[in-house]
C-alpha cells in the first residue's frame, strides 16, 4: 500500500512538471553548441547564443533562442553583424521524425543589422573554383512564414562618424509551396514612414545564376509624390543584382528601363529610366505680395554625406518633369557619381517656351561640400520660371541668361554667402509687375520712399532690362544695370549682398515722353540727381543722392529746387509751381511742356503748327499763335496718366 502511494505521488509530480514544461518551456542548454556548429557548417556564419535556449510544447513544438548574434568570419569590418533579442522557430514534430524539418513560422524579435559604409571600392577576390558546392536546397529546413518585429538596420562609417538608421521595421513574409514569397511591411527612414510589398520567388541557393520575376510597391508620402509600383526580372550573379525589363509607375507617371546594383564592397548603381511624367517634391518658396520682408536663408545643415558611400551612373529622361511647382518638358539628364563627386549635365531641356542647357557639379568628399553651376537660358518666359523656382513674381518677359557660379557651404545661408562667379541676364518685351517706376520717380520730387510702393494694380512696361554681375563671396556687383521702357529709362550700378539679402544701388532714372521704346530718336528728360536704393531687398529705402537728405529732407529738397536740375526745375510764371503738393506736379508738367515746345510738338497734327484762326477779343477771327489744346489730345492724355492727375 505504501509503495502504491509513492508510485502515485511520483506520477502526479511528473504530470505537474510536464504541465509546467508545456507552458514555460524546457531548458536545453546542451543543444546550443550543436545548433551553433550546424549553422556555421551550412552558412559559413558564426552563430553565438549568449542567452538561453529552450524547447516549448505548447501551443506547438518550438525552439527559442535569446540574445543571438550572427557574424561573418574573418570580416574586415568588425562592426558588421546581425543580432536579435530572440529567435523562435515553430516546427511540426512529424517533420522531425521524417528527417526533413518544416518550420511553420520563424519569429525574429528586435533584430538589428549593422552594415558598413565604404568611401572607396575594394578589389574583389576571384571566386575559388575549388570551393565546396553550395548546400543543396533539399537539405535545408523549409519555412512557411517569417515574422520580424521592431527591427533596425544601421549604416555606419566609424572614420567619418556617420550613422544612419532604418528603424521600426515590422514585416511578415509568407512562402508558398511553389517557393513564391509575399512580403508586407513598414519602417521609418530618417523619420519618414514608409510601407512596402514584394512578391517574388525564393532564390535557389544551389544555383549560381537565376532569373526571378518580382513585383515591388513602395509608399513613402514624405519622400515620393505618389505610390511607386514596379515589375522586373531580377537576375542574380554573385554580388551583382540586375533588374531587366524594369517597368512601373509613380502615381500615374509610367516609366521603363533597366537597373543594376553591384553589392561587392562599395555599392555601384547603374540606372537608365525613361519617364512619361516625373513629379518630384521640393520646398520651393511661394510668392507673398503682401510681405515686406524676405524669408531668410535657412541655416539648417544640408546633409549630402550619403553620396560618399555609393557610386552611380544614371541616365534619366522624361517627357514631362514637375520639380515642385516648376515645369519642364522634355528633359534629358546624365549623371555620374564616384568618390563623392557628382557630375551632371542637361541638354535642350524645355523650359517655359525656351530652352536650358548646363552642367552641375557637387563635391561632397571634402569636409565642406563644393557646388558649381554653369547654365544658359534662351527665350525662357521669366514670370512662371521665377515664380515657381524662387517665389518671385515681379518680372515678366523673355529671359536670356548665362550663369557660371560656384560656392561651398553646409546650409543655404553659407552657400549664398560664399557664392562667386558671373551672371548675365536680359529680360525683353515684358513688365515689372506691381511697380510703377515712373510714378515712383514723380514721388521722389517731394519725398523719400520706404519700400517699393507695390500695388497689384500697377506695372511698368519694359522693352529691355539687362545687367551683368560679378560675384565674389556673395557680393554681386554690377556697373551696367539698364532699364528701357516706353515711359522710363534707368541706368545704374551697385552691389547686391546675396547672403544678407540687401541692396546698395545708385541709379539715374529718366522720363521718356514717347512710346517708341528702345528705338526712339529723342532724348529723355533727366531726373538730374542720382537715386540711391539701399537696405533689405524686400523693402529698401529709395531717395535722391543728396548729402543730408535723410537727416533733413525739407532742406535737401529746397536745395534741389534751387539747383533746378531736370524734374526739380521750378514752374514757369503763372504755372503755380511751388514746393510740395500739386505745385511739384505743375513744375514737372511745365518742364515737360517746355521740352515738347522745344521739339515742335503740337496738338493739331501738322508738324507742331496750328494754322487755325482764333477768335479775337471783339469776336472776329484772325490768324495768331497756336493756343494750348485743352481738349485732351494724345500727349495731354499721356501726361495726365503719367502725373496721376
Amino acid at each position: 500500500m505504501k509503495a502504491l502511494k509513492i508510485t502515485g505521488g511520483v506520477i502526479a509530480a511528473l504530470i505537474i512538471v510536464a504541465a509546467a514544461l508545456l507552458v514555460i518551456g524546457m531548458p536545453v542548454g546542451f543543444l546550443t553548441s550543436a545548433i551553433e556548429k550546424r549553422v556555421e557548417r551550412e552558412t559559413g556564419y558564426h552563430l553565438v547564443v549568449k542567452g538561453s535556449t529552450s524547447i516549448g510544447l505548447w501551443p506547438s513544438f518550438n525552439v527559442t533562442m535569446s540574445d543571438v548574434t550572427l557574424e561573418a568570419p574573418n570580416d574586415r569590418d568588425p562592426g558588421q553583424h546581425f543580432s536579435a533579442g530572440s529567435v523562435q522557430a515553430d516546427m511540426r514534430l512529424s517533420s522531425l521524425w521524417s528527417g526533413k524539418p518544416e518550420i511553420t513560422e520563424l519569429v525574429v524579435n528586435r533584430p538589428t543589422v549593422s552594415l558598413p559604409l565604404r568611401r572607396e571600392r575594394r578589389p574583389v577576390a576571384k571566386a575559388n573554383s575549388a570551393a565546396p558546392d553550395a548546400t543543396p536546397a533539399s537539405s535545408l529546413p523549409s519555412i512557411n512564414r517569417i515574422t520580424v518585429t521592431d527591427g533596425t538596420v544601421t549604416f555606419f562609417n566609424t572614420h567619418d562618424h556617420v550613422e544612419n538608421h532604418l528603424e521600426a521595421i515590422n514585416a511578415h513574409a509568407t512562402i508558398g509551396a511553389d517557393r513564391h514569397v509575399s512580403l508586407d511591411g513598414s519602417a521609418r527612414a530618417g523619420g519618414h514612414p514608409l510601407t512596402f510589398n514584394v512578391k517574388a520567388a525564393m532564390p535557389d541557393p544551389s544555383q549560381q545564376r537565376q532569373t526571378i520575376p518580382a513585383e515591388i510597391s513602395l509608399d513613402a508620402p514624405s519622400l515620393l509624390q505618389a505610390k511607386l509600383t514596379s515589375k522586373a526580372d531580377i537576375r542574380l550573379n554573385g554580388s551583382l543584382v540586375m533588374l531587366n525589363g524594369l517597368s512601373g509607375a509613380i502615381g500615374d507617371g509610367a516609366f521603363d528601363g533597366w537597373a543594376s546594383v553591384d553589392f561587392a564592397t562599395k555599392p555601384l548603381v547603374k540606372l537608365d529610366l525613361d519617364f512619361r511624367r516625373l513629379d518630384v517634391a521640393t520646398a520651393a518658396p511661394q510668392a507673398n505680395p503682401q510681405s515686406t520682408t524676405a524669408a531668410a536663408w535657412s541655416r539648417d545643415p544640408i546633409d549630402l554625406a550619403g553620396l560618399n558611400y555609393v557610386d552611380a551612373q544614371v541616365r534619366l529622361s522624361a517627357t514631362e518633369l514637375n520639380l515642385g511647382s516648376s515645369h519642364f518638358a522634355p528633359v534629358a539628364l546624365d549623371a555620374s557619381l564616384a568618390s563623392g563627386q557628382l557630375k551632371g549635365s542637361f541638354t535642350k531641356v524645355g523650359a517655359y517656351g525656351g530652352e536650358a542647357n548646363g552642367t552641375v557639379n557637387i563635391d561632397v568628399s571634402l569636409d565642406t561640400p563644393v557646388y558649381a553651376l554653369h547654365s544658359e537660358l534662351a527665350g525662357v518666359r521669366a514670370l512662371p520660371l521665377l515664380s515657381s523656382a524662387a517665389g518671385f513674381d515681379k518680372l515678366d518677359g523673355k529671359l536670356q541668361a548665362k550663369i557660371d557660379v560656384r560656392s561651398n557651404g553646409q546650409s543655404q545661408q553659407a552657400i549664398m554667402s560664399n557664392l562667386s562667379g558671373n551672371v548675365v541676364a536680359t529680360f525683353q518685351d515684358g513688365a515689372i509687375r506691381g511697380l510703377n517706376v515712373a510714378q515712383m520717380i514723380r514721388s521722389l520730387t517731394s519725398s523719400t520712399l520706404s519700400g517699393w510702393q507695390e500695388s497689384q494694380e500697377q506695372s511698368t512696361d519694359l522693352t529691355q532690362l539687362s545687367a551683368s554681375f560679378q560675384i565674389d563671396k556673395g557680393q554681386a556687383k554690377t556697373a551696367d544695370l539698364n532699364l528701357v521702357g516706353p515711359l522710363v529709362k534707368m541706368t545704374g550700378a551697385g552691389t547686391v549682398d546675396l547672403g544678407a539679402q540687401t541692396l546698395a544701388l545708385r541709379v539715374e532714372p529718366k522720363l521718356v515722353m514717347t512710346t517708341e521704346g528702345q528705338g526712339r530718336a529723342n532724348d529723355p528728360v533727366g531726373f538730374g540727381i542720382p537715386v540711391v536704393i539701399d537696405g533689405p531687398w524686400a523693402s529698401p529705402r529709395i531717395y535722391p543722392d543728396v548729402a543730408g537728405i535723410l537727416d533733413n529732407p525739407d532742406a535737401a529738397y529746397a536745395k534741389l529746387k534751387q539747383i533746378g536740375a531736370g524734374l526739380f526745375a521750378p514752374g514757369e510764371p503763372g504755372s503755380g509751381g511751388q514746393a510740395g503738393g500739386n505745385g511739384q506736379a505743375d513744375s514737372l508738367g511745365a518742364t515737360i511742356g517746355n521740352l515738347l515746345q522745344g521739339l515742335g510738338v503740337g496738338q493739331g497734327g501738322n508738324n507742331g503748327r496750328n494754322n487755325q484762326t482764333s477768335p479775337s477779343p471783339n469776336g472776329s477771327n484772325q490768324s495768331g499763335p497756336a493756343q494750348p489744346d485743352q481738349s485732351g489730345g494724345p500727349i495731354n492724355n499721356m501726361l495726365k496718366q503719367f502725373l496721376g492727375r
